[in-house]
């Protein structure tokens, strides 16, 4: 057996001691609770595209903590059907949700997009999130001493909402709901794989947010923040890692109950292949992954099909179902 297969079979076996505190269900159960909402109060207004048979709206929606999160819902129109499938897309740190053009191949199989700009990076979301203490550069690290004050409960709270708002649309097949992202956008999908009760599949591509404590230590990513800060503020470090570790995927992944695609990147330094089957090797649902053994922090142009075959099986699917 040669160097890459050990190497794979090895990845598959890899299932580190879970760091999940005891009050995790009570704690997302709670925020579950807090953050749903019959309606998601929301204004959306049809913007200019050059993509004939599309209509895209600018849509703004409340957030945690009372900030507005900014959108594009893209309808393809084309397609001339009553509802639509309809895939919630998460970008990746730093980034933000591009221009609509950019989702072209989506519309063109006959799938509405919602793309949102996460809190406070490049989009359009500010950041309305009370900050009591200091925090390293970037978003990561603030409110990061506790789970109700963090980051990352602020955009996963908005992720939620993003999928009840697309729920709420008569465009949207609600049986038909999906979530995708990549990096951070990864980590995100498949935390709302987890969490939520509104989607019908995920695609989680070269996932952020898994075996976080280990990666704090190894990844040359986001977690070089929170690294940063407990360098600084070393009696801070049970409370950051207990705090990373509600929102772990690897601690998730058990809670996930519907069809999801993975991608890894064997190279990757960002988002180490280690971290990433440390949660795939928990999920118990319907899953596949796709391995890219000599890419880093990307997968390549070839993937986008394997997303689109995947997405186009689950709607079909859903479809039979609804």
């Amino acid at each position: 057996m040669g160097f890459l297969d050990r190497k794979v079979k090895d990845l598959y076996q890899y299932t580190p001691e879970l760091t999940a505190p005891e009050d995790l269900d009570s704690f997302w159960n709670r925020t579950l609770e807090q953050a749903g909402q019959v309606t998601v109060p929301a204004k959306r207004q049809l913007i200019s595209t050059p993509m004939r048979g599309v209509q895209a709206y600018q849509v703004t929606y409340q957030g945690y903590a009372d900030t507005p999160v900014n959108g594009s819902f893209l309808v393809p129109s084309l397609w001339n059907e009553e509802r639509f499938p309809c895939v919630i897309q998460l970008h990746g740190y730093t980034g933000s949700s591009l221009l609509p053009e950019h989702y072209a191949p989506w519309l063109l199989a006959g799938i509405a997009v919602f793309a949102i700009d996460i809190r406070g990076q490049a989009g359009g979301t500010g950041d309305l999130l009370p900050q009591e203490t200091g925090m390293a550069k970037g978003w990561i690290t603030k409110g990061i001493d506790d789970k109700d004050t963090c980051y990352y409960k602020a955009i996963s709270v908005d992720c939620l909402r993003a999928i009840d708002w697309v729920a709420e649309q008569p465009e949207v097949d609600t049986a038909r709901i999906g979530v995708a992202g990549g990096s951070q956008g990864g980590g995100l999908a498949m935390l709302m794989s987890a969490l939520s009760d509104k989607l019908a599949f995920a695609i989680a591509d070269i996932p952020n947010m898994c075996h976080m404590d280990w990666g704090i230590f190894n990844s040359t990513g986001s977690l070089t923040e929170a690294a940063d800060y407990v360098s600084r503020f070393p009696d801070k470090w049970e409370a950051v890692t207990k705090t990373l570790s509600y929102f772990d995927n690897m601690n998730l992944a058990h809670r996930i109950r519907i069809p999801i695609l993975v991608s890894v990147s064997l190279k990757d330094t960002v988002c180490m292949p280690e971290t990433v089957f440390a949660a795939y090797n928990r999920i118990t649902s319907e899953k596949q992954l796709h391995i890219y053994p000599f890419r880093g922090h990307s997968t390549g142009d070839k993937h986008l099909r394997k997303i689109l075959e995947f997405t186009l099986a689950q709607c079909d699917t859903g479809k039979d179902n609804s």
